[in-house]
């Protein structure tokens, strides 16, 4: 059988989602997690690959299986054996032809961003950080110009595999908690797919315009240059949040997972 699988993690201690010979990552510690469960080796696929210090609110795995539990069973019997900064949300048979990353219609990521004079220390590492006032119509003007179809080799790692840098960037919100010097600001992006870096390398472009270094249009430039060195340098991975993929509702997955059912709010750290 093939089982789908909702997965949320802190990401602060691991070298990112993919598996390596280190063995501190989550893929390896979900894997080792599932095999000691079901006393088989497992090998999962996910949604969306996250780096190191990223973390997840819906990341979604897939694996095929003899084993034959209840959904609650694969859930509960798989967090017994997972360090307590992962946990299973939920769990869910799929047809074989399902397929946690190319069935995908959509991703989300948040990032959220502590505006203050002092660095963040109780929410450090959960939090990106400005000690800058930010201009937030500045930067939704500069963001309005990101949406849509474009190339978008100005905002792509070096490292990236992606077989094209063309991407539809369908969403970002600009949302502000709080007035005063300190707030938080969530940045919310929806896409068909991201490029490697590229939300790290937006924020860092964003943030330039909102403390007024650069003006909105600037973005419009560094876009066409379809250059990485046009754009800002990369932001820091701390407040990085990967919310899930987004799939068609024929697959029978929890709400929070499909199109359909609209966009689950975020609910991060406070």
């Amino acid at each position: 059988m093939r089982l789908a699988l909702g997965i949320r993690y802190n990401g602060q201690a691991y070298d990112g989602w993919q598996s390596q010979p280190s063995g501190r990552t989550v893929q390896d510690k979900l894997e080792a997690a599932l095999t000691k469960f079901t006393a088989q080796p497992i090998r999962t696929l996910c949604a969306g690959r996250t780096d190191a210090g990223v973390h997840a609110l819906m990341q979604v795995v897939h694996f095929d299986t003899t084993a034959r539990r209840e959904p609650f069973s694969w859930m509960r019997g798989t967090n017994r054996f997972l360090p307590d900064d992962i946990a299973v949300q939920w769990a869910h048979p799929v047809p074989d032809e399902f397929h946690c990353r190319a069935s995908a219609l959509a991703r989300r990521y948040v990032y959220v961003l502590s505006q203050s004079p002092v660095r963040p220390s109780l929410d450090s590492g959960r939090v990106g950080w400005s000690m800058h006032p930010l201009d937030g119509d500045a930067m939704r003007a500069a963001a309005a110009l990101l949406v849509g179809q474009h190339d978008f080799s100005s905002f792509r790692a070096s490292a990236c595999q992606a077989r094209s840098p063309v991407k539809d960037l369908r969403r970002i919100e600009i949302t502000r908690i709080g007035n005063g010097e300190r707030c938080r600001w969530h940045f919310e992006f929806e896409a068909d797919a991201f490029l490697h870096h590229m939300i790290r390398n937006l924020m860092g472009s964003l943030l330039r315009v909102g403390r007024g270094d650069e003006r909105p249009e600037w973005i419009s430039q560094v876009l066409a240059a379809r250059s990485r060195d046009a754009a800002a340098p990369t932001f820091s991975a701390d407040g990085l949040y990967f919310m899930g993929p987004l799939y068609d509702a024929k697959w029978g997955l929890p709400d929070e997972a499909t199109l359909q059912a609209g966009r689950a709010p975020y609910d991060g750290p406070p």
